[in-house]
């Protein structure tokens, strides 16, 4: 995290991108610990395979938490007013995920600072997982 301000701001800037280490069948399995999600496709590979995935499937919250991660590496989490997604692609076993942003619009509302920002999340061949938007306050 940088010494970010609003007046640094602009338009267009990039959020810093983070690629993930690639998503293993026991990160799923603790992350359903966890979280309490104990659906089998993310866990067992037959039950993927029976759902029509070819074997387990990521939990979209993980994914998610990836791009939570990338905005809280550029700014502190209490900064953080507003963070939302959009799943849009299963990521199975393997897959490296890489998020990135950019910051689309600047305005100051009730006192605050504000700065809208849009992100994605694709694997390694590009395919998006996630697109979101965050809006974070100066």
């Amino acid at each position: 995290m940088s010494d970010l301000s609003f007046e640094k701001l602009s338009i267009g800037d990039p959020i810093p991108s983070l690629t993930k280490p690639p998503i293993t069948e026991t990160q799923l399995v603790r992350y359903s610990g966890a979280s309490g999600d104990f659906n089998p496709i993310h866990t067992v590979h037959q039950a993927g395979v029976d759902a029509g995935n070819g074997g387990v499937i990521a939990h979209g919250m993980v994914i998610m938490g990836f791009c939570a991660e990338a905005i809280t590496n550029w700014v502190r989490p209490e900064q953080v007013k507003k963070f939302g997604v959009r799943f849009t692609g299963i990521s199975k076993p393997g897959d490296e995920i890489t998020v990135s942003g950019q910051v689309v619009e600047l305005w100051e509302e009730g006192g605050e600072r504000l700065a809208r920002c849009e992100l994605e999340a694709v694997d390694q061949a590009g395919h998006r997982k996630v697109k979101g938007e965050a809006v974070i306050r100066f």
